[in-house]
């Protein structure tokens, strides 16, 4: 018989599973919590990707062999520490942020974690950001991580699309919104904003992407993934 019975709450059920999964494959890690403490301690809402979720983009920045990283949202910098983990040597991350407060919870967690002289953070509105980056013609990245607001998940794919080269991994993260994505006529912004980015990566033949469902302790969620085949 398990030692833990399933919740009757599901989402209880979900966070219990992630906590074991965490217990067992992801010992602590004192640089990521005090990230997260810090962020904590700063205000700043609890809405980072979970320890297996970092772990996940970890994972795929490194199967790309990716050298030069964009994060279009950078919060606290817990994911960008994770996908910095992920470069080799000389390789750089980008991340944009709008906001002041996160912008300097985010670099002092980035340089606590060691990863100053890699991570350069942009701040301002993305658009902005992606259309300056754009204007200085700066190398192509390797792979995109969008993690920003939902309503702006079609402005951005468009302008970080010429950022971008053949072979590009592009993730986006809280495209499921609790299964509220399958409801065409929400009146939520985020819910239309990622209906209207899943379209535009149905419908864009230099894209092959697909989506998947999550949860755990951040709830009924998910990921969508593209590689960019041409452009």
């Amino acid at each position: 018989m398990s030692s833990h019975p399933i919740p009757d709450n599901p989402e209880e059920h979900w966070a219990a599973v992630d906590h074991y999964l965490n217990q067992t494959l992801h010992p602590t890690d004192p640089v990521l919590q005090a990230a997260l403490d810090a962020s904590d301690e700063a205000g700043l809402p609890a809405i980072s990707v979970s320890p297996t979720q970092g772990k996940l983009l970890q994972l795929l920045a490194q199967a790309q062999s990716a050298r030069r990283i964009l994060e279009i949202g950078a919060l606290g910098g817990y994911s960008t520490i994770h996908l910095a983990r992920a470069l080799p040597p000389g390789g750089r991350i980008v991340t944009l942020e709008l906001s002041p407060t996160h912008a300097e919870v985010a670099l002092a967690n980035i340089a606590r974690a060691g990863f100053a002289n890699a991570v350069t953070l942009r701040l301002g509105p993305a658009l902005d950001s992606l259309h300056q980056l754009q204007a200085e013609g700066v190398e192509p990245f390797d792979l995109v991580f969008l993690d920003a607001d939902k309503g702006g998940y079609p402005q951005y794919l468009t302008a970080a699309l010429p950022l971008c080269r053949p072979g590009t991994l592009l993730l986006a993260d809280n495209v499921i919104r609790h299964g509220q994505v399958i409801d065409a006529s929400s009146s939520d912004p985020n819910v239309q904003g990622v209906r209207e980015f899943l379209r535009m990566l149905a419908g864009d033949p230099r894209i092959s992407s697909t989506a998947l469902q999550t949860v755990g302790s951040k709830g009924y969620d998910g990921f969508s993934i593209s590689r960019v085949l041409h452009l």
